[in-house]
């Protein structure tokens, strides 16, 4: 059976996630994650899917490393590897600027020195009880852990878009999380990862290539590319960091456009400005055969677990995701 994930970043509320995570274990579904941003408390969302479900396993994607302090995360992390047992995920990112800064009034910088500082302290904590660090990013004078995790070394996921990042996770991580991908990413990805795995002396093939994928379900492929509009034209108007991913997947105008529109807040003209190329090019939208072939494709070009990734706000948000979750369902 091939594996697939289903992933959550709002819309549904806590309690809908538990239910939708209990259905997508039961259709087989090889995983659930669980973003955060507005759209609650990830790790006691995951922790009512772990108390529910006893399959499928349990991830973040992602946990911003700047929101809560990294022996913070650790401790979560364990709590919900314990509750799950040993089912659980811990996928971190750097977030953006735009977001941590204004959102949560914490200081934003060195993306790249936090991470790889993070993952080591996590790794630290949970293999040895206690901690202490003196790093460029994150100073921890002490900090110990009151139980004993279930598992010392359970699995680091690093979010990454660019080749910085992404050779990190080479060095660092046991996995990555990919967002808006193409056809094209998994080779480029693939070869980045070995550079710094080499450069740690790791076996990069260790390294699991993850990718979140958008994702939308409707009767008709036109529907389906409608949906995903609003989703697009939010990334690459407000986020910088997806605004030039979407430039470098050979969009330059089409973000450049976007972003301005964005700027003078005319949001009705930056989903009028996304095309049906663009949404085609980073994402899953169509029937539901048309979307079980293409993910087919994504792992035929080297993503080794897709994430549907579905959009959905307001009271319908549920069925939405329900949807997708059964439309998508491995065969």
């Amino acid at each position: 059976m091939s594996k697939i994930g289903i992933a959550f970043s709002g819309g549904p509320n806590p309690a809908e996630i538990v239910d939708l995570a209990v259905l997508a274990e039961s259709l087989g579904y090889e995983s659930a994650w669980v973003a955060e941003g507005h759209g609650g408390d990830q790790f006691a969302t995951l922790s009512g899917c772990a108390m529910r479900t006893s399959t499928i396993q349990l991830g973040t994607a992602i946990t911003s490393i700047y929101v809560r302090s990294i022996p913070t995360i650790a401790m979560a992390a364990a709590s919900v590897d314990d509750l799950s047992e040993g089912r659980f995920i811990l996928g971190i990112g750097s977030s953006h600027k735009v977001q941590v800064e204004p959102e949560h009034g914490v200081p934003y910088s060195k993306p790249l020195t936090k991470t790889r500082e993070s993952v080591e302290i996590i790794r630290n904590l949970l293999r040895d009880g206690a901690v202490q660090y003196d790093g460029e990013s994150v100073k921890i004078e002490n900090f110990d852990l009151w139980f004993t995790p279930r598992r010392a070394d359970l699995p680091i996921y690093v979010a990454a878009v660019f080749p910085k990042m992404t050779a990190l996770c080479g060095e660092v991580a046991d996995g990555i999380i990919l967002t808006r991908s193409t056809l094209k990413t998994g080779a480029w990805v693939k070869e980045k990862i070995a550079e710094g795995a080499k450069q740690a002396g790791r076996d990069p093939t260790q390294v699991a290539i993850t990718s979140l994928l958008p994702t939308s379900i409707a009767d008709t492929r036109a529907e389906a590319l409608d949906a995903m509009r609003p989703g697009l034209a939010f990334y690459a108007g407000f986020f910088p960091r997806y605004n030039k991913l979407i430039a470098e997947h050979g969009f330059a105008d089409e973000a450049a456009a976007i972003a301005e529109a964005w700027a003078r807040d005319d949001r009705k003209a930056a989903i009028g400005l996304v095309t049906d190329a663009m949404v085609d090019a980073t994402g899953v939208a169509g029937t539901p055969e048309e979307c079980r072939a293409r993910i087919e494709e994504y792992r035929e070009s080297g993503i080794d677990l897709p994430i549907i990734s579905p959009f959905a706000r307001g009271p319908g948000a549920k069925a939405t995701f329900e949807a997708a979750i059964r439309a998508c369902a491995p065969r």
